[in-house]
């Protein structure tokens, strides 16, 4: 089993929409991650870190005394991160078990819907967790997509959930979170939804058109969605005077007993 991202790590621009993306959804990580626990001298693992923004942030926050590790499948944005308690280190959570018992917190943003099977993925991180301990998930759902677009969008969007589905990637995992956490084995389970709602040319915009055109030679080949689809997307995404809305970024987090 792989953790197959659609916008791998090597496809040019990459990086940049790294940044926009932690940019745009960092500040929201923070404040989730603060109210489950983070602390000085918190034993803390990041699953899927990217550019490691977040694994930087914690390390901030839990001080010498606490230690951070930062870790995903492709390491080439987290080069030069180094701090005292901040380790990076290469890790695909379908096929490796973290240290059991080891961690007070473990996070992962935007890693489950990429992956066939996320259940093995939740349990890897369960077992590393102390007893006590806290995991976060936040993973989007595009129930927004569907339900609160513009009529000229819903075609583009209905095409690009039968494409993302085609490629095993669920982008309704959102909403399934909790009974997976549950399943788990966590305990005082609970959840929150976040849907923002912006204008074209918006950085919400910007990161759109950023991943559509990096995959529109892929999604003009699957058939689902169509050049006219696409030029409705880029009008309606380029124009300050369209809102719209696409995702909700779903937080779950509970507790592994003890």
């Amino acid at each position: 089993m792989e953790i197959d991202y659609i916008l791998p790590h090597a496809l040019v621009g990459e990086q940049q929409r790294l940044a926009l993306m932690s940019k745009l959804l960092d500040p929201l990580h923070h404040r989730l991650l603060e109210s489950v626990g983070l602390k000085k001298g918190s034993q803390c693992l990041e699953v899927g870190s990217g550019n490691g923004s977040i694994s930087q942030w914690m390390s901030k926050r839990v001080g010498s005394s606490g230690h951070v590790v930062a870790s995903d499948i492709d390491l080439q944005y987290m080069k030069g991160l180094g701090r005292s308690n901040l380790e990076v280190r290469p890790l695909n959570i379908l096929k490796e078990r973290p240290e059991f018992n080891k961690y007070d917190l473990i996070t992962a943003r935007a890693v489950l819907h990429h992956i066939g099977n996320p259940g093995i993925g939740i349990r890897n991180m369960v077992q590393a967790l102390k007893l006590g301990g806290a995991l976060l998930s936040i993973e989007p759902d595009f129930l927004a997509a569907i339900a609160t677009t513009p009529p000229p969008l819903h075609s583009f969007w209905e095409g690009w959930l039968k494409w993302s589905q085609s490629v095993g990637v669920d982008y309704f995992i959102g909403r399934k979170m909790p009974d997976l956490l549950v399943a788990a084995g966590l305990q005082e389970v609970a959840g929150e939804g976040t849907t923002e709602i912006y204008p074209g040319r918006s950085l919400w915009a910007e990161y759109w058109l950023d991943t559509i055109r990096e995959l529109k030679d892929r999604l003009l080949e699957s058939g689902y969605i169509s050049s006219h689809d696409l030029d409705c997307f880029e009008r309606s995404y380029s124009d300050p005077d369209a809102w719209t809305s696409a995702i909700t970024f779903v937080a779950t987090w509970g507790k592994r007993p003890g």
